[in-house]
C-alpha cells in the first residue's frame, strides 16, 4: 500500500521560509494529496491539499497567502512551501493522502499518513 513520508522540518526564524517535501511511495495512487499540523494542545488543523482532478488547491485560513502546495505526479510527491513563518506555525506537519479526488479538509477522511516532520519557528 502507498506509504508516505516527509522531509524538510526544522528550526527557522519568524518571517523566514522553509519548504516540506512528502514522497510517496507504493502500489496504488492517491488523487488528493494534504498538509495537515498539529501543536501540543492543540486540534490537528487542515493546512492545505492538492487534487489530481484539478481545480484550486485548498489552504486553511490561518496559512492562506503564506504557504503554497504543489503536486509532482512524475516523481508522486507533494511539496509545501512555507513563507512569513510565525511562531504560531510552529508544529508537527504530517503529509495526508486518500483516493477519492474531492478535497476534504477532514483528517478523518485520509487514510495514508506520514511520520510526521517537527516545524519550529522561533520569535
Amino acid at each position: 500500500q502507498v506509504q508516505l513520508a516527509e522531509s524538510g522540518g526544522g528550526l527557522v526564524q519568524a518571517g523566514g521560509s522553509l519548504t516540506l517535501s512528502c514522497a510517496a511511495s507504493g502500489r496504488s495512487f492517491s488523487n488528493v494529496m494534504a498538509w495537515f499540523r498539529q501543536a501540543p494542545g492543540n486540534q490537528r488543523e487542515f493546512v492545505a491539499a492538492i487534487s489530481w482532478a484539478g481545480g484550486s488547491p485548498v489552504y486553511g485560513d490561518s496559512v492562506r497567502g503564506r504557504f503554497a502546495i504543489s503536486r509532482d505526479g512524475t516523481k508522486n510527491s507533494a511539496s509545501l512551501q512555507m513563507n512569513s513563518l510565525k511562531p504560531e506555525d510552529t508544529a508537527v506537519y504530517y503529509c495526508a493522502a486518500r483516493s477519492p479526488t474531492v478535497i476534504s479538509r477532514d483528517w478523518r477522511q485520509y487514510n495514508k499518513w506520514g511520520q510526521g516532520t517537527q516545524v519550529t519557528v522561533s520569535s
